[in-house]
């Protein structure tokens, strides 16, 4: 295909074969075949010495290749190949970051009209500016245009944060929980500070005499990972209030993420709890997933259940591992790696599941009630990280009596 540059044009404006120069200065493109009305607006610009470099194409087709790099284009309806408003939708389609501003004559006026309903800015009628006029309209379409960007721009980042509350609050749902022999502190903080959603998620059922309680991590970030972090969550509670046998609840669960996920690739990592509440015991099983902290007698020791395989590689039920609790007072911690993958000082070190131990040791941790602790242990990790944490955060406490 043969380009055809733009017509040297020396009226209004630098050598329209150069590359316009950026700044105060606006780059319009003329599109208009006929010579008269070209000189025309070339004059007038001159006249007004306004801060315009002026290109002018003859064509669609001589202009294509142009109308990416400016801020304007001056557009007239009658083309030898375009007519009418079909010229204008050609134009906004190829060029949808430059302002448009329509050329008509008064015959056509309603033409002007029916371009701005289709996207134009503005539109001129030949003959009826002057200089001034023209340059003024030209800088009000650009105007215009950037503040249509910019509340377009406004209004995608309002509809993802509308899109993030909505998961998030799928992901952070009440507990069904009436006892009160054992409280629970949740905590979630989303990765806000990379402009991301991800698929952490925990929830608290009470069945009977027995509490379950889960934290999970899908893999990745954003609003797919998120959504499927809710569908998980929101299965296993039905599954819990169905009554289903423990030992097929996460086998069930990795079903449904095997069945919901958008690629092979995703994978979700678990820790669910069930409380014997009267007979004061637990059971733990992990699937993937960091194990609990118990906290118990001045002490901070990970519980030694079988780590299990993810959730969505390779199905098999996780070992249960039973945990019994040798007096009234505990916590459990759990929580979702994004907690212990931040890295410690200057090296590749990362925090991992003894550098939590550790912090938990701390004389202010102990100071801290168990509803601050999940935030005070997100401040440490942070301080540690040498600033926020790449993952998002999710952590359940499980306390009974004075909790550690």
């Amino acid at each position: 295909m043969t380009v055809v540059p733009p017509r040297a044009y020396p009226y209004g404006g630098a050598d329209p074969g150069a590359s316009m120069p950026s700044g105060d200065r606006l780059r319009v493109l003329l599109v208009e075949d006929d010579d008269a009305d070209a000189f025309l607006v070339g004059e007038l610009l001159a006249e007004a010495d306004a801060k315009v470099d002026l290109a002018v194409a003859a064509s669609l087709t001589e202009a294509r290749e142009r109308l990416a790099s400016v801020d304007c284009i001056l557009l007239d309806l009658g083309l030898p190949d375009a007519q009418g408003l079909d010229g204008l939708r050609q134009v906004l389609a190829m060029a949808v970051h430059a302002a448009v501003v329509v050329l008509t004559g008064r015959q056509d006026e309603h033409l002007g009209v029916g371009a701005v309903a289709e996207g134009a800015q503005d539109y001129l009628l030949k003959g009826q500016v002057d200089g001034i006029l023209l340059t003024r309209a030209l800088r009000y379409a650009v105007e215009r245009k950037r503040a249509d960007e910019n509340a377009r721009r406004l209004r995608e980042v309002e509809l993802r944060q509308e899109e993030s509350a909505r998961l998030e609050r799928g992901l952070l749902p009440q507990p069904i929980m009436t006892t009160e022999v054992v409280q629970t502190h949740p905590f979630y903080q989303p990765g806000r500070h990379a402009a991301v959603i991800g698929g952490d998620f925990y929830d608290v059922v009470q069945a009977g005499e027995r509490l379950h309680l889960i934290v999970g991590d899908v893999c990745g970030h954003g609003a797919d990972e998120a959504a499927l972090g809710v569908e998980l969550r929101v299965a296993w509670r039905a599954l819990i209030l169905a009554g289903v046998p423990e030992d097929a609840v996460l086998p069930a669960l990795e079903q449904v993420l095997m069945s919901e996920r958008k690629a092979r690739e995703i994978f979700a990592t678990v820790a669910a709890i069930t409380l014997d509440l009267p007979g004061n015991r637990a059971t733990v099983r992990l699937a993937g997933h960091p194990p609990p902290l118990l906290l118990s007698g001045g002490k901070v020791v990970p519980v030694p259940a079988p780590h299990g395989l993810l959730l969505g590689v390779q199905p098999r039920p996780p070992r249960p591992y039973d945990l019994e609790f040798d007096g009234e007072d505990w916590s459990l911690l759990m929580y979702t790696d994004g907690l212990i993958e931040g890295r410690v000082g200057g090296g590749n070190e990362r925090l991992d599941v003894t550098g939590l131990c550790q912090l938990l040791t701390e004389p202010e941790a102990r100071q801290t009630p168990l509803p601050a602790l999940p935030r005070w242990l997100l401040r440490r990790a942070e301080d540690a990280n040498g600033g926020p944490l790449v993952d998002d955060v999710a952590m359940l406490v499980i306390s009974r009596g004075a909790g550690r």
